[in-house]
């Protein structure tokens, strides 16, 4: 594999995937798998049942555990620049043009079908990976356990509880003996160390100094480590303290940035370099890029930093029966929630005919895997203009 052509499809990925973590596996899905063959789907699920048990932007850090079983921490750390780094420039400009940006109608109107092409994107992703894992009754039973817990239990905490369970439950009823072999772990402390070395650090500099930008960064690298389950979830903990609690951003200003990120590809953790510029506006405009900058690297540090923990250890822990074993509840309760999320979203989007067609028309040219994910998101934006 060289370096370089690993990196320009993480790009690729980057600027095709629109609408939160789930649309944004199903994309990792149809290009790194289907098509460039980096690892396979079981192996791209295991990673995301992974970063779903982690606190974190949950797809930032499957793709970053991607280039790290690629290529060790360097290739994690330059795949999560490339996957960060557009969303995160143009977040970072967005804070300075709000005025321009008053006007959402026109944004409202490019974006009316990116939720329904986003269906399309996750539905196929669930087919596959539901092709793979459902082998038996047990894993289908799993499979609904996740879809319909999920669906009907919103709260971040049930992700990293129902994949448990689907492990617990695998290994109850595997038939294999000596599930808990013994098997010498080297885990890599620093970057736990690291980890709590700036959650300590800058809360204690925040409280000592109250200096804006020092707080901002404290701020963003605790939504980092507090938050499970991707961008939606960060939202009412930022409106709390960023707009109820210290009135950095209006309300207005707040669902403004938030409704432009829908638009963008990439993560959606990439709100916090517009809601940090905004929050350090009285700074001036170099202190505004900066706080804009500072807030962005903040959210992603602290998941980077477990993924660097947790991966070797993963990997050495799957050389323990019982885990190996679990992997396959773990797996069946993984694709029930993608699954969930599709039904979900569609429901969101809206049950039309409209959107049922741009769905249907989006799983047909992804599964034909002749048209890029990027080209099908530019002809989905110019179907909202032409009809808006």
């Amino acid at each position: 594999m060289q370096t370089a052509h690993f990196l320009k499809d993480v790009l690729i990925c980057s600027l095709g995937a629109y609408g939160g973590p789930e649309a944004h596996f199903a994309v990792f899905l149809d290009h790194l798998v289907s098509k460039k063959h980096y690892l396979s789907e079981e192996e791209l699920v295991e990673l995301l049942a992974l970063t779903a048990i982690l606190p974190g932007p949950t797809s930032t850090q499957t793709i970053t555990a991607v280039g790290y079983k690629l290529g060790g921490p360097f290739l994690a750390f330059l795949t999560l620049l490339v996957w960060a780094l557009p969303a995160l420039v143009v977040m970072s400009i967005l804070s300075f043009l709000y005025q321009i940006l008053e006007n959402k109608q026109i944004s409202s109107s490019i974006l009316r079908y990116i939720g329904p092409m986003a269906v399309g994107f996750i539905f196929l992703a669930a087919f596959r990976i539901g092709k793979k894992v459902l082998t038996d009754s047990l894993t289908f039973a799993l499979f609904f356990l996740g879809l319909i817990t999920t669906y009907f239990i919103r709260t971040p905490w049930i992700f990293p509880t129902v994949l448990l369970v689907g492990a617990i439950v695998s290994i109850v009823f595997s038939k294999e003996k000596e599930l808990f072999n013994k098997q010498k772990l080297h885990p890599p402390y620093r970057f736990l160390l690291l980890f709590a070395l700036f959650a300590l650090g800058t809360l204690a500099l925040s409280a000592l100094t109250h200096n804006l930008l020092i707080t901002l960064f404290e701020a963003f690298y605790r939504y980092g480590y507090l938050v499970f389950g991707g961008g939606q979830v960060v939202v009412p903990v930022m409106i709390a303290e960023l707009v109820e609690t210290r009135s950095y951003l209006t309300n207005e200003e707040f669902l403004t940035g938030y409704g432009l990120v829908q638009g963008l590809p990439g993560p959606m953790f990439s709100f916090s370099s517009y809601a940090g510029g905004m929050a350090a506006r009285t700074l001036g405009p170099f202190g505004q890029a900066v706080g804009a900058l500072l807030s962005g690297i903040a959210i992603f540090l602290p998941g980077t930093l477990l993924i660097f923990f947790i991966y070797p250890i993963w990997e050495e822990l799957k050389n323990i029966k019982a885990v190996k074993v679990s992997l396959k509840g773990i797996n069946a309760v993984a694709g029930g929630l993608i699954a969930a999320a599709a039904i979900l979203l569609l429901q969101k989007s809206g049950i039309q005919t409209d959107n049922l067609v741009v769905a249907g028309i989006t799983v047909m040219l992804l599964a034909t895997r002749k048209i890029p994910a990027p080209l099908i998101v530019l002809a989905v934006l110019g179907a909202g203009i032409v009809i808006g």
